[in-house]
């Protein structure tokens, strides 16, 4: 059990990286920044936080099994 949440909470990390833009350079998040919409923008920040949040908890849960 304690290995899906880990599982789980490094895939949403990993994913929310993605979307947030994380692992890019200065020069390609300015470039990706004037190319895309608002609307664009703002699905990925939900998509981005909504994951991270999910990577948080399901990470704080393998951690709170660990140790029961």
């Amino acid at each position: 059990m304690i290995q899906l949440f880990l599982i789980i909470g490094i895939v949403a990390i990993v994913v929310s990286g993605m979307f947030l833009g994380v692992w890019t350079s200065g020069q390609q998040q300015r470039s990706n920044y004037h190319s895309e919409t608002k609307e664009h923008r703002a699905f990925r920040l939900k998509v981005g936080i909504f994951s991270g949040l999910i990577g948080l908890v399901s990470l704080g849960l393998a951690g709170l099994l660990f140790y029961i």
